[in-house]
Formats: structure tokens, sequence, C-alpha cells
């Protein structure tokens, strides 16, 4: 199983994102497989928050080995020749390194939305849109960006990057079925043999391959002074203008805590459930304390 780690290119309200060069050369360093960033344009109610593309493309001048992944790219924010010329962009200057996730938002973020100018009712068409054309475009062929619409050809074609559908929901596992290589889902090492069932059926239907599974670990490890108490932390994790805006029923559940060698057994469990992938994210903490904790832990792994 392959081990990524969430770069801090988001904030605390009071805060600001990280160096994300340094870090990113930190997380190769310490092992990595992948550095991800989060995507959003206006988060929570003014988060600070970085440009996933712009970000990645830091990453990539920063580093050598590690694989770039934005988790996900809200497509229907933008459009899609946009998405394609700066995708194909990260992709030439990283060396072909870029993991390109895809997912059409969420309900939070209502800011973002009305920035963009987009109709929220439409995310679910203008994703699958997307879906269709970025291929092409990245690749520099000439491609239609709507079924009516006059084709567009973008240069320089570069190697069309793995593209990874982000969300549990039906839809999600549709696209991923139909259009991806990866399906990024939020699950415990239980639920994922349900929704493995569910990408191979949907990859049936369309008759390509079932898309690995790749999925996060949110943690706060012991061994890090920073790491708050356990009742600030649920208030960080809760806060509905904040970072995460997680539901407070569903908190309790959303970071691994304890020592590193939860951590171990956790990531034994998803890899045996047959996870091709699984993203660390530090929930609070000092991040470089966190993810020196979190490689340890994977280095426990037989």
């Amino acid at each position: 199983m392959e081990l990524g780690v969430v770069l801090p290119s988001m904030s605390r309200r009071d805060g600001r994102p990280g160096d994300i060069p340094a870090l990113a050369r930190e997380a190769e360093a310490l092992g990595f497989e992948s550095a991800w960033v989060v995507d959003q344009l206006v988060a929570g109610t003014g988060v600070p928050v970085l440009d996933s593309l712009t970000v990645l493309a830091a990453a990539a001048a920063a580093t050598e080995r590690i694989r770039l992944g934005v988790g996900v790219l809200i497509a229907p924010l933008r459009p899609v020749a946009w998405i394609a010329k700066q995708a194909a962009t990260v992709q030439y200057v990283s060396g072909d390194r870029l993991l390109l996730g895809i997912g059409a938002g969420g309900d939070r973020h209502d800011a973002a939305w009305t920035a963009a100018g987009v109709p929220r009712r439409e995310r679910g068409r203008r994703t699958d849109e997307a879906l269709e054309a970025l291929p092409g475009l990245i690749a520099g062929k000439p491609t239609r960006l709507t079924p009516d619409g006059p084709e567009v050809t973008l240069s320089p074609g570069v190697t069309v990057p793995p593209i990874v559908i982000g969300g549990n929901s039906d839809a999600a596992a549709r696209r991923a079925a139909q259009f991806a290589d990866e399906w990024f889902i939020l699950a415990g090492p239980d639920d994922i043999p349900r929704y493995q069932a569910k990408a191979a059926e949907q990859a049936a239907r369309y008759g390509r391959p079932v898309p690995a599974i790749t999925t996060s670990v949110m943690v706060a490890l012991d061994g890090d002074p920073a790491v708050p108490g356990r009742d600030t932390l649920i208030r960080q994790l809760t806060d509905p203008d904040g970072m995460f805006g997680i539901p407070p029923e569903a908190a309790a559940g959303a970071v691994l805590p304890g020592a590193p060698s939860a951590l171990t057994d956790h990531l034994a469990r998803l890899a045996g459930a047959g996870v091709h992938r699984a993203i660390i994210q530090v929930a609070a903490g000092d991040w470089s304390r966190q993810a020196t904790l979190a490689a340890e832990a994977a280095s426990s792994l037989s």
C-alpha cells in the first residue's frame, strides 16, 4: 500500500498555510509516495487556503521523486480548458508526477459557488463534461468541451495523469468507474469491501478496469507537544466556519489519536482490505512532527 500525506496549504483562521516547497521536500525525505493538497476557492467563511495547482507547481520545483496529488479539484468551479492547461503544466514541470483528483464539490462552502458564478445545481453536469474533455485536452488532442461545442486543442500535450475521483456517493462511484483510475473515498477498513464491490459493479457496467481505492487517515498522534487536548481538538474539527466543519456526531471518530502504533495497526488493516493508497492528513499539532511520526508508524508495517 502506498502512503501519501496532505501538505498544509490550508490553515486555521488565525494562522497561515505552511512553507509548501520546504514541507514537500520534507515529505519526500520521509519516504512518502505522494504529497497532496486540498482544493477550494473560499473555504468556510474565509479560512486561508492556497490555490491547489499553483501549490503543486511550487512543490514540483522543490522535489524530484514524490508524486503530487490534488485531493480533489472542484471541477465545476472552473472552466475545463483552464483545468486542463494548469494540470498539463504541473504534469510538464514535475516530470509526469501529477495525480489529478476531481470532484463535484459539496454543500458546505457556499461562498465558493457565489464567487465563481456557478449554480451549485449544475455541478454534476459540469463535472461529467469536464471528465469527458480533460484527457483529450491534456494530451493536446482536438477535443469538444461540450457535446455540441467546437473542438479545442491545447499545446503542449503531455502524458495524461492518473485521474482520481473523490466522493463516497453513488454518482462518485459511477464517475470513478466511467472515467478514472482511482476512487478516493473516506472509509475505514471495515467499510472498504462494500466500496470495492460497488466499484467492481460500476466498472463492469462500463467495461473498464476496477478503479483502485484510495482513502485518507486523519491523525493527531501522541509524541507531539503541539497537539491540543481532546475537547479543543473536537471544537476545531466541528467549527462550521473552520478548516474541517465535521458534523459533531462524526467528529469523535474522524481522527485517529494515540500512539503511532495505533496508526501502524490501522494502516495494516487498510492494506489487508486491499486499499491502494492511504493519505495521512494532520488534524492538529506540528505538521513536521506529525508527518515524522506517521512515517515511522508506516515503516513498522511488515
